[in-house]
């Protein structure tokens, strides 16, 4: 074997340097409709979260009604919906940035990291908010709070449901999001080609 220097005629060939962010195009393709499965996933994390906070906030029928601001749990709905429809726009915009640039918005070992830590944290947020909002509308079935004012107790219960479902995404999401930190570990790199 040859080394570099004696090639033909005295030409030395130049050392090799292959890009570690090279990828074929299938590879780009399949990465792009993997972004695009997880921005899916986020958008519908954030209407359900959105329509959720919407649906408890106006939960409200006048003076003599009960109001979702005199019970902690519904607070508690509220405002976990609402922390999550925030978090889910601004992913979608980190998610449209990474689709349109192939590259991440942060520094891919902070994305990667980022993304997997705040949607568990998120997600646990949200289901122990639904959780708490369910018990508290278990409970206010039983007593005459819900036989007075019927249409209390079922936006309440459509709100929590909505929460659920913005929920289920969100796991989706964060399913996704933990694929690529295996990725990472793994490969060095959030591509799981």
């Amino acid at each position: 074997m040859r080394s570099p220097q004696s090639l033909r005629n005295g030409e030395i060939q130049p050392p090799r340097i292959l890009s570690p962010q090279f990828h074929s195009t299938v590879s780009v393709q399949k990465l792009r409709r993997f972004n695009t499965l997880i921005l899916i996933f986020r958008v519908a994390s954030f209407c359900f979260s959105l329509a959720a906070t919407i649906f408890m906030v106006t939960n409200y029928r006048g003076h003599n009604s009960p109001n979702w601001k005199d019970f902690d749990a519904f607070r508690f709905v509220f405002a976990a919906n609402g922390i999550v429809a925030v978090y889910s726009f601004v992913e979608m915009g980190v998610s449209v940035w990474e689709i349109l640039k192939g590259t991440t918005l942060l520094p891919e070992t902070v994305q990667v990291w980022f993304d997997f830590g705040h949607d568990q944290v998120f997600a646990y947020l949200l289901l122990s908010a639904d959780a708490a909002g369910t018990a508290l509308a278990r409970t206010l079935r039983e007593t005459d709070t819900c036989t007075g004012e019927n249409a209390f107790c079922i936006q309440s219960n459509i709100s929590i449901a909505l929460g659920f479902a913005g929920f289920l995404f969100l796991g989706f999401s964060s399913l996704l999001s933990g694929f690529r930190v295996v990725c990472f570990i793994i490969n060095g790199s959030r591509f799981h080609l």
